[in-house]
């Protein structure tokens, strides 16, 4: 039988942190809309590794954000201690993820290749 334990702490600590970034952080240095794409925390749940994606005009304002986010990551490591209770807290790493700007980079390729 599988084991989906992996699975759910996952999306558990994806729903809790976005949680946490969207109603409890009060940082004015975060302007820009950040979203939670993904969370994949280790087997020996020392480790979760965030990846958020950042809405932003320009790259200073998301370097800016990114490095708030950064910056809070303690905060957001306990408040996630004392709201899912397991064996061991996991440090939190930022990763910023560029996906949906790639994404949207290759859509505008293919709106170009189109109008030709």
């Amino acid at each position: 039988m599988p084991n989906y334990r992996g699975g759910r702490i996952n999306e558990e600590f994806k729903r809790e942190i976005s949680n946490i970034l969207q109603n409890e952080i009060k940082d004015p240095r975060l302007t820009a809309m950040i979203s939670v794409t993904d969370v994949k925390v280790t087997k020996d749940l020392r480790y979760a590794k965030v990846y958020v994606s950042i809405f932003s005009k320009n790259e200073e304002e998301k370097k800016n954000n990114f490095s708030a986010l950064k910056s809070a990551s303690g905060y957001i490591r306990k408040t996630l201690g004392q709201r899912i209770n397991l064996r061991y807290n996991p440090e939190i790493i930022m990763e910023l993820d560029d996906s949906i700007d790639y994404a949207m980079h290759i859509d505008e390729l293919i709106h170009k290749v189109r109008e030709k």
